[in-house]
């Protein structure tokens, strides 16, 4: 799965594991209005969210403000990392239905930045990407003007598949390395700690204007010098906007959470994630990869663009 790697059930925990918690991490669910208006929305028109399968803590606070982010290619993932809560096992067939319905959604909410991520399908040779360019240049039909960010699997490294999603052009191109490279095996067993490097350089060869973007979870036995030496590498690959947050276990059967990081030391990485060059870093217990991501592309859409096209950006482009 490649959405946000912090799946959590802060909101549905019962009150001793809820009292368990450090204080800067007992959310108080916003269960206003606007909330329940989207989530009818979504049921009615049978759409996956990260917001719901995820039990992100933040769905509150987003579905009251109006957004959400949107799983695609169903809600079945052909991977089992050890930290997400999402279903796994084997998908049915992909749903070519499914661009509509989440692009008439965007058009509904009248979204200004719709966000989009997936769980992996693997038993496809694209990945499934064909049905996020679709859903890319449906958003831009329906919506004018609505930016569109992509949080996308590895494919497995390939580069076929992610040109098929960066000729969409989406404003953001996501995608989580998770974790530290002396972790990542142990989390996602299923993955490619060099795939992810890939995707994530080759993105910004396919696409020179593309925006850039990639998270880390803390709290799974990594120390502070190693999360700022992976921050170091992200931001080599030209990595625009990084986000760092707080893993929290989703059960018993998950992984279990090594170390809760103060906000203080939140607030470190997110200093040096500036010092070393991102353009923006979201850096705090309860960030999601999907956090304030309409501010991000907002205050970085005006950054100088450059001239160089797509397919002249693909020559040199990393196959490693």
């Amino acid at each position: 799965m490649s959405s946000n790697p912090t799946r959590d059930r802060v909101n549905t925990q019962d009150e001793s594991e809820h009292k368990r918690l450090p204080p800067w991490l007992r959310v108080k669910f916003n269960n206003n209005r606007a909330y329940h208006e989207v989530g009818a929305l979504m049921q009615d028109q049978s759409i996956h969210t990260v917001c719901q399968e995820a039990l992100c803590p933040n769905r509150g606070e987003c579905w009251g403000a109006g957004t959400a982010t949107y799983l695609l290619l169903g809600d079945v993932c052909t991977r089992a990392c050890k930290f997400c809560d999402v279903k796994h096992g084997k998908p049915g067939p992909l749903d070519w239905e499914e661009p509509e319905r989440i692009a008439q959604s965007v058009k509904a909410m009248k979204l200004e930045h719709a966000v989009v991520t997936s769980v992996n399908r693997d038993e496809r040779r694209d990945g499934g990407a064909p049905i996020f360019a679709m859903l890319i240049r449906r958003i831009r039909q329906l919506q004018p003007g609505c930016s569109v960010e992509v949080l996308i699997p590895d494919f497995k490294g390939s580069l076929e598949a992610l040109k098929i999603v960066m000729d969409a052009r989406p404003d953001i191109l996501n995608h989580n390395l998770e974790t530290i490279p002396g972790l990542f095996k142990t989390i996602q067993p299923q993955s490619s700690y060099q795939a992810s490097r890939s995707t994530l350089v080759n993105a910004k060869k396919l696409n020179a204007d593309a925006l850039t973007k990639s998270g880390l979870m803390v709290g799974l036995g990594e120390t502070l010098d190693e999360i700022k030496e992976t921050m170091q590498e992200i931001q080599s690959w030209d990595v625009d906007i990084l986000t760092i947050g707080q893993y929290l276990q989703p059960s018993k059967n998950h992984l279990a959470v090594e170390r809760f990081y103060p906000p203080e030391e939140f607030e470190e990485l997110k200093e040096y994630g500036l010092e070393l060059g991102f353009k923006w870093v979201e850096s705090a217990a309860l960030v999601r990869s999907s956090y304030h991501a309409a501010e991000q592309v907002r205050a970085l859409r005006a950054r100088p663009r450059t001239k160089a096209g797509a397919a002249e950006a693909a020559t040199g482009t990393d196959r490693s």
